[in-house]
């Protein structure tokens, strides 16, 4: 995935001035840094999974409609 957008330093900075220490502060922003690294998609993520779903579902429909006009043709054989 790609990388979001994180200001750890002013982060970090918040975190102090709520009465963490330097040690909290830098642990607790690693954190996020790394959930955020590794937990969210970006919009490029799910542009990329809206093409791919997009493609399935096109084959699919496509599969339907041969599928469909196979019977069909095999029906209307049976009939003549």
């Amino acid at each position: 995935m790609n990388a979001v957008a994180f200001d750890a330093c002013a982060a970090a900075k918040r975190l102090r001035e709520a009465g963490f220490d330097e040690h909290q502060a830098e642990a607790a922003v690693t954190m996020v840094r790394d959930a955020i690294g590794s937990e969210l998609a970006t919009k490029a993520d799910l542009a990329t999974a809206v093409a791919d779903l997009k493609a399935d579902m096109l084959k699919v429909a496509i599969g339907i409609v041969v599928a469909n006009a196979g019977l069909t043709f095999a029906i209307v054989k049976m009939l003549a």
